[in-house]
């Protein structure tokens, strides 16, 4: 059993922690202030191949796999959060989708720009009732000729407030009355007829990233951007959340990790009773605890996604990442926060944002209420 990363690997993650370290990090914090969003940094970020390692070169992916995927989402998410997660929808999810389900004519179309990093792409599936019951969406898509019209409200969309934003994906109903079930997955250009932008929304975190609703008002598509399986298109989305877990994984461990680079610095130069408090045993332990906690959840992500790239399942393996990473992150956030004390408190410590940031974590592509009940259903098919 090999845990070494391979050389490839380690290439990605060194090239993407210089950037994320050089380029992203110490424009973070106004970022998040300011909630202007970086659109010069995605453009290196593409021009780097950041946004196309697991797709074919013929598709302008660098041909990679996931492990090299997650290895680097860790690293840019270490250097800020919120652009780990537009790396996380677009390529994990959007571009996934579009690769596994596309036809040739909807990778050309579609997926070269994402994965070259021109454009980047958003995830319709959330709505005002189906949270974690993502199943009983209401939006509809009725096929008028040679157009589908696709009416409903999408909220909590990630990226689509951007100008680069070119393509949402959307699930909606196409089933007759007797067949409520019956879901598809569409390419919606953000450009067409019918569909508007709503609201922003105001958050606590996670500022630079834009989230909005979206309003499909008798929005006409051609009938070609039916993507997939027309009966299938719930369990399309489904499989490429389960990368989303492991991406989200990733995204926690980055984010700890960084809680636990500047928690370590703090401690080694703050004194307290003659000496630095890293000298006072309590504060050792807990760093301890948070570097082997994050040690842990690096080794379940790269696991989820080694198993991915070698075509096995790995449902499970992806769930118990996603929730362990994001659990153990708020947990290591807490911690760096207490060990600046007073300190932790004021925005101007990096330790401030990242206990703000670290939450949301458990709830995006499923809370761990829902992680649980996945990990328990597979429990339950085995018998002791």
């Amino acid at each position: 059993m090999n845990f070494d990363l391979s050389e490839e690997h380690r290439m990605i993650r060194d090239m993407a922690r210089s950037f994320a370290r050089e380029v992203i990090a110490p424009r973070a914090e106004k970022m998040e202030a300011t909630g202007e969003y970086p659109y010069d940094i995605i453009q290196q970020m593409g021009e780097l191949g950041i946004m196309g390692i697991p797709f074919p070169e013929e598709y302008g992916g660098s041909g990679g796999d996931w492990v090299g995927t997650h290895v680097c989402l860790e690293e840019i998410s270490r250097g800020d959060i919120t652009l780990g997660a537009l790396l996380d929808v677009t390529t994990s999810v959007v571009g996934q989708e579009l690769f596994v389900f596309g036809t040739e004519l909807q990778k050309r179309k579609w997926l070269v720009p994402i994965a070259q990093g021109t454009a980047i792409g958003a995830f319709g599936l959330t709505e005002h009732d189906s949270g974690s019951d993502a199943g009983s969406v209401r939006t509809t898509a009725v096929l008028d000729g040679d157009e589908w019209v696709l009416t409903g409200t999408k909220q909590f969309i990630t990226n689509v407030g951007l100008k680069n934003a070119s393509v949402l994906l959307v699930a909606a109903k196409t089933g007759t009355a007797t067949q409520r079930s019956v879901i598809s997955t569409f390419i919606v250009p953000t450009d067409v007829p019918g569909f508007k932008l709503g609201k922003r929304y105001r958050k606590m975190s996670w500022n630079a990233s834009a989230t909005h609703e979206v309003i499909l008002d008798e929005c006409r598509i051609p009938k070609e951007n039916l993507l997939g399986d027309p009966k299938r298109g719930f369990a399309q989305h489904l499989s490429v959340l389960e990368t989303g877990r492991i991406s989200i994984a990733a995204m926690a461990v980055g984010l700890a990790q960084a809680c636990l680079d500047e928690a370590l610095e703090y401690a080694k130069v703050r004194r307290q009773f003659g000496k630095p408090i890293f000298e006072h045993q309590a504060v050792q332990f807990k760093l301890a605890d948070m570097a082997v906690a994050i040690e842990l959840a690096r080794n379940q992500y790269l696991k989820a996604a080694w198993l991915k790239d070698q075509g096995r399942p790995h449902t499970f393996e992806a769930v118990a990442a996603k929730l362990f990473a994001s659990e153990m992150a708020e947990k290591v956030a807490s911690d760096a926060y207490q060990i600046h004390g007073g300190y932790g408190f004021m925005e101007e410590y990096p330790v401030s944002r990242y206990y703000k940031a670290a939450k949301i974590l458990q709830i995006v592509e499923g809370t761990s209420e829902v992680q649980r009940m996945i990990i328990g259903r597979h429990l339950g098919k085995f018998t002791v």
